[in-house]
Order: C-alpha cells, then structure tokens, then sequence
C-alpha cells in the first residue's frame, strides 16, 4: 500500500493591484480637486492681479480720525502685564472698533505709541497713559493692498496662514496624483512626459535667460 504524499497548495503571491491603486488615485484625484481648483484659482487670479498692481489702483481711501477714554483701572492692569503694549491696545480695541490687530508698541514719556495692521487696514493709536486719552488714526486698506495681503498671507491671521498651507499640501498632492494617473495612460504617457520635460526647460530657460 503506497502512501499518500500530501500535497499543500500554497496560496499564490497576491501581487501588486495596479488597477486598484489608479482607481483610487482617481478617487483622491477628483475628491481632493473639489477644494483645490478652487483655491488655485483664487491664487491664481490674485497673482496676476499683484503682476499687475496698476489694475486695482483707485484713489487712496481717506483717513479717520477716533477718541476714546481708557479708564485708569485699565491702563494701570496693563502696565503690569508682561508685554504691556500689547494689553494697553487690547485696552483700547475694546473701548473703540479700530482696523487691524496689534502689531507693535513702545512706552514712552508717558504715552504708549501702538501700531494694528491688517487685511483691511491699519491703525495708529496714541494713549496717554495719565489721562487715558486715545487718539486713533485709522487707514482703510486699497484694494491692492487686500489682495497682496490675501495672497502672501500678511497680516491675514493664523487662520489664514494655515488655509494657504493645507491649499499649497492639496494642490501639490492633486499634482502628484495626477503624475501618477499618467502612468495609468499608456498610450499617453510619452506625450505628457514630453511636455512635463518642455515645461521644466521653459521654466529653467526663462530663468537663466530673462530673470536679472
């Protein structure tokens, strides 16, 4: 009687699945493009705007002058705070609506000099500390000005600041998904790796050639 060899059947090497993983590019591809093109589109439209600064030029908005009394209480817990500029501004933002938010202060002969800025504009302010007067000049912002501030993040805030870097993470995960996606285009494939070349050599070639 000839003994049964058994025999296991090992379960085959699951390989790479190239269609799974370009299915799920195009997903990522289309969900992420839904907030990026947007938000390409607004950086897009604000750098040809800052390209050409003289298109937004109007006439410069006028100045406005505002009075506020800080009461003595307020000037005197400011002083003792550990940056005392910025608590007598805050002081002074809560008594008056003023544009911008405190960017710099100095104390000095009895009078604290404060500087707000802005998106949509700035704020001079000088507090006499004995009397608790405040004079505030306040600037509106120039179209211009809002858009160079939107689009670099200047005087936008954190929050604005951490939009234009989730914006700046999405748009270059879109564009490496879309490198991805082109391998998924065989018959394609050389065409865009084409132009991503002529691309790289126009960018590189106006560089080298044109920018001084």
């Amino acid at each position: 009687m000839k003994a049964e060899t058994a025999t296991s059947a090992r379960p085959g090497r699951k390989g790479f699945d190239k269609g799974g993983f370009y299915r799920t590019s195009r997903m990522l591809h289309a969900y992420i493009s839904a907030f990026a093109f947007l938000a390409l589109m607004f950086f897009s439209v604000t750098g040809i705007l800052l390209n050409h600064p003289t298109w937004l030029q109007g006439e410069a908005p006028a100045e406005q002058s505002v009075t506020a009394q800080i009461p003595g209480a307020d000037i005197s817990a400011a002083l003792k705070a550990a940056d005392a500029p910025r608590a007598l501004a805050e002081a002074v933002t809560r008594r008056v609506k003023l544009r911008g938010a405190y960017k710099s202060g100095e104390l000095l002969d009895g009078e604290a000099m404060l500087r707000l800025e802005g998106v949509t504009g700035a704020t001079d302010v000088i507090l006499n500390l004995e009397t608790g007067l405040a004079e505030a000049t306040i600037q509106s912002a120039t179209a211009t000005s809002i858009v160079n501030d939107l689009h670099k993040g200047a005087n936008a805030g954190a929050a604005w600041r951490l939009l234009i870097d989730v914006t700046a993470v999405l748009v270059l995960a879109l564009s490496l998904i879309g490198y991805v996606l082109f391998f998924s285009l065989r018959f394609r494939l050389k065409t865009s790796l084409v132009l991503t070349a002529a691309s790289l050599a126009v960018f590189l070639g106006v560089y080298l050639a044109f920018v001084p």
